[in-house]
């Protein structure tokens, strides 16, 4: 709070000079503007940006696979979509870092699912490409509902 006390103080005495840019989730911004009523009167402009969809979260993995030479097979990519479909909904979603965080995880359960096999030659291709069981173990175990009593 005395940051921002400061913070505040430094933009009303120097405003003619200084630029303040502050970045965050909506959610997450509209509660410190809340706690911090101040600081909404001094921002002049709030920019909204949509959430990514889909296609542009995949798209986001896939060039950063790219960039460390991995790919997923076309069933990685659909269990990969899966994942994103679940994960978007959870509380903490954080776009981008969310995907590079998976893909990150994915990375060693692949390398861990290779590595375990020791009887079997790899290929290159087998070193380079994720399939789903190494997306797969992201997402959470689906425990059957118990059986109602009397059925």
């Amino acid at each position: 709070q005395e940051c921002i006390d400061i913070l505040m103080q430094v933009m009303e005495n120097d405003r003619d000079k200084l630029v303040v840019i502050l970045a965050g989730y909506k959610d997450r911004m509209d509660e410190f503007f809340q706690v911090n009523p101040g600081m909404n009167s001094r921002i002049a402009h709030h920019l909204d940006f949509a959430a990514y969809d889909m296609d542009e979260l995949v798209s986001i993995g896939r060039g950063m696979m790219r960039q460390s030479a991995y790919y997923l097979s076309d069933e990685a990519e659909l269990a990969f979509r899966d994942y994103l479909t679940w994960r978007r909904q959870q509380p903490e979603f954080a776009n981008a870092r969310s995907v590079r965080n998976e893909l990150e995880h994915a990375r060693l359960r692949h390398a861990h699912r290779l590595a375990t096999d020791l009887h079997r030659s790899w290929t290159r291709d087998d070193l380079m490409r994720l399939e789903p069981e190494d997306i797969l173990a992201g997402l959470p175990a689906v425990t059957p509902e118990p059986p109602l009593p009397g059925r």
